[in-house]
């Protein structure tokens, strides 16, 4: 009798063993790797972005960040050690990381979230079938050059010459400048390069050598360092009364007069329906690259009044968001 009931135990922990050995593994909590420059806006937009489709961060999703600060020798490292915590998919903004973390794993569902063309930058097959394990959300702020110097000669018609903001850090940096070379020339708008670097840039040199070039308005591209410099930067635009178009809202948000670029918040909102069709399944290969629907402009009117600046009433009906 005895030895039945103690079998009957036994079998009744094993049960209960691997009820609770199934039940750990049916509630394991995803882990995501966010790799990006700084603690920007995007951090925010992404986490809206899964709580709108009811994940809950720390409980039922787990995010692991990681800032470059602008400092690309830290990108590999700081690649590594996501990938070593056995992420469930790594997501990032920039390219340096993106080829690391896809040179170190192809295993690892890669999502990007890029301002480039991530077929030219050799990420993906294509866009429609990137193969692979990398997909993801293209920004495309590259391709719209051309409409953010036309919109600036429509604020400012007197306009003359345009000092274009980067930093020299950036592989890209001397791409950046020709695009809106291309884009200015059939708008007869000369062009002057105002380079910095970083992690520490020179914004005031920059911004006397825009003086002495006689610049009348800057354009300023789009990097870890310099959004994190934000304030700086259009704060001295302000100080030396010139129109600051530049390529993100928050730019705009931090003193910039004006931006034309995709909508972040829709652009993190569809990385977050990404992770999430990856975390029920859905292989990357398997998920187009999307290219942005939703382009935002943002008009800055405390600024254009601080600088002298009348706006357009034509320009003002046209913009998505005026900030007063």
């Amino acid at each position: 009798m005895k030895k039945t009931i103690t079998l009957v135990t036994l079998c009744a922990m094993l049960c209960a063993l691997c009820t609770s050995a199934e039940a750990q593994q049916a509630t394991k909590i995803p882990r995501i790797g966010f790799v990006a420059g700084t603690h920007g806006p995007s951090v925010g937009a992404f986490q809206r972005g899964l709580r709108d489709l009811g994940y809950i961060e720390g409980k039922t999703i787990l995010i692991e960040y990681r800032f470059t600060e602008g400092n690309e020798d830290r990108t590999s490292s700081v690649v590594a050690e996501i990938l070593q915590l056995k992420v469930d998919v790594f997501v990032s903004l920039q390219v340096p990381a993106i080829r690391a973390a896809k040179k170190a794993t192809r295993t690892i569902p890669i999502l990007m979230v890029i301002t480039g063309d991530p077929v030219a930058l050799g990420l993906v097959d294509s866009l429609a079938r990137p193969g692979g394990n990398v997909t993801g959300v293209t920004r495309l702020i590259r391709e719209l050059s051309g409409k953010r110097l036309e919109i600036l000669k429509e604020m400012v018609p007197t306009i003359s010459r345009v000092g274009v903001l980067s930093d020299v850090n950036n592989p890209n940096a001397n791409d950046l400048f020709k695009e809106y070379e291309a884009a200015a020339r059939p708008l007869k708008i000369p062009l002057q390069s105002l380079e910095v670097r970083g992690p520490n840039p020179d914004l005031e040199g920059a911004f006397q050598a825009a003086a002495k070039g006689r610049a009348s308005a800057i354009i300023t591209t789009r990097n870890p360092v310099l959004v994190r410099n934000a304030k700086r930067i259009a704060n001295l635009a302000i100080k030396n009364r010139l129109p600051l178009m530049v390529e993100g809202s928050d730019f705009v948000e931090a003193g910039a007069l004006a931006s034309y670029a995709t909508d972040d918040v829709e652009n993190f909102n569809r990385a977050a329906v990404y992770v999430d069709k990856i975390l029920k399944g859905t292989k990357p290969a398997d998920l187009p690259v999307e290219q942005p629907k939703k382009f935002e402009f943002v008009v800055n009117l405390k600024t254009a009044k601080q600088i002298g600046l009348t706006i357009p009433q034509s320009v003002l009906f046209r913009a998505d968001r005026v900030i007063r």
